[in-house]
């Protein structure tokens, strides 16, 4: 592993920038971080299973996006809200007819906030398809494919083929000076202790279920290490 100011750098096979990850979310975790940054963080980095034209490629795209607007995230596509603006519009008449301005002016306001979030979500859209398009067929081919988040920010390319085994750069920097401070001292001393990283790998659990009749075993468990 290189360390200079721009992040912690591993260069080498799959398996090597897979350790490299696995060590970065382990010595995040031990200085604390936590939340949906972390998670987020833990979700991309690469796996032992995953391939980076495929599976790295996809999440890459997917934390790339535009993010949901608030019409999205209430479950509403942009004609249910213009349907609503036009059903608030109606109203706000109805209220002038009675005399009611006051809340004639309050339903004008709710038709144009519903028109507004209509218009917003229709544009996220169309920025998502245009991003996702541009980023598959474009992106890829001209950059490394990277994370950013206010916890991390990585980057993994595939640089050569050596020997039998792809050869990969593996950059990644955390955000946050104090963090990363801790995070640099945990990495020294796993070079220091840990004589052999045991890279997680995805477990296939339900032929033992359906032998043996039992739970499997919980996914996701932190890398086990031996120590000298």
């Amino acid at each position: 592993m290189e360390e200079s100011v721009s992040g912690f750098k591993c260069r080498g096979t799959w398996a090597d920038i897979v350790e490299h990850g696995e060590r970065i979310t382990r010595a995040l975790r031990e200085a604390g971080a936590d939340g949906e940054a972390f998670e987020e963080w833990d979700e991309w980095r690469p796996k032992s299973h995953e391939r980076l034209g495929e599976d790295v490629s996809e999440k890459t795209a997917e934390q790339a996006s535009v993010d949901e607007g608030e019409g999205e995230k209430a479950g509403k596509e942009p004609d249910e809200d213009l349907r609503t603006a036009g059903e608030k519009l109606s109203e706000s008449y109805e209220r002038v007819e009675k005399g009611d301005n006051e809340g004639a002016v309050e339903r004008w306001q709710d038709s144009i906030n519903y028109v507004a979030r209509a218009a917003d979500s229709a544009g996220r859209k169309a920025l998502r398809a245009v991003e996702d398009t541009v980023y598959r067929k474009v992106m890829t081919q001209l950059a490394p494919y990277y994370f950013d988040n206010e916890l991390v920010s990585a980057n993994v390319q595939k640089t050569a083929r050596g020997g039998d085994e792809d050869q990969f750069i593996f950059e990644v920097n955390v955000n946050d000076d104090e963090v990363k401070a801790v995070v640099s001292d945990r990495l020294a001393d796993y070079e220091d202790r840990v004589d052999r990283w045991h890279v997680d790998t995805e477990k296939e659990t339900e032929v033992a279920e359906v032998v043996e009749g039992v739970e499997p075993p919980p996914n996701g468990g932190e890398s086990k290490s031996t120590t000298n």
